[in-house]
């Protein structure tokens, strides 16, 4: 595939990849492939089938605009950094009428990848905050990045306009209230990252 500079990227048809799911966008970068003295640039703008597959990942009512536009570089011997600009109008449910909030979205996004990572543990992990590092793995997806910050970025309570804020309590009958500190609306992100991973990371 080819960037609007003119320059050569790899793309979601690159041999070798297992699909993840025919629907779900992605866009692969083999790091085995990836130039070691100049940046691999990339435009990720998946299709309408593709944001619908986003937006049913992420419990969004609709996605009509979705980009992640930068560049995958070299960084020291063997480590890389995706540095993009992801930009998004989404269509979520308001948290206490359900009626459809738009939120658009404009922000860096920026991922360190090390070839000779160390995770951090107990009381390393509580200090920090970097949460941009990690393992260089044997495929690059810009797309489940775009997906990731997607989900980070967007509100944790979106609000129709002219609704008050207040604290929402979730529950059923019997059923200890479970309140909004206690929420988590990405929980399932991990498991859909993992998949993701799991899915384009298998070479043949």
């Amino acid at each position: 595939m080819t960037a609007e500079d003119g320059t050569t990227r790899q793309g979601p048809d690159a041999s070798g990849l297992a699909e993840v799911d025919a629907a779900f966008p992605a866009l692969p970068f083999r790091v085995a492939g990836l130039s070691q003295k100049k940046p691999t640039r990339f435009d990720f703008i998946p299709d309408a089938e593709g944001r619908a597959a986003v937006a049913a990942a992420l419990g969004l009512i609709d996605l009509p605009d979705l980009r992640l536009k930068g560049e995958i570089r070299p960084a020291g011997r063997h480590d890389f950094e995706l540095v993009a600009d992801l930009t998004a109008l989404a269509v979520q449910p308001c948290s206490v009428t359900l009626a459809p909030v738009e939120t658009r979205i404009a922000e860096p996004v920026a991922r360190r990848y090390l070839a000779d990572f160390t995770p951090a543990e107990g009381e390393e992990v509580e200090m920090s905050d970097d949460d941009t590092t990690e393992p260089l793995p044997e495929v690059i997806d810009a797309g489940a990045v775009a997906v990731e910050a997607l989900a980070l970025a967007l509100p944790l309570y979106p609000r129709a306009p002219g609704v008050e804020l207040g604290e929402a309590v979730f529950t059923e009958p019997g059923v200890a209230p479970l309140r909004d500190e206690d929420a988590r609306p990405f929980a399932g992100l991990a498991a859909l990252a993992e998949k993701m991973k799991q899915g384009g990371g298998e070479a043949s």
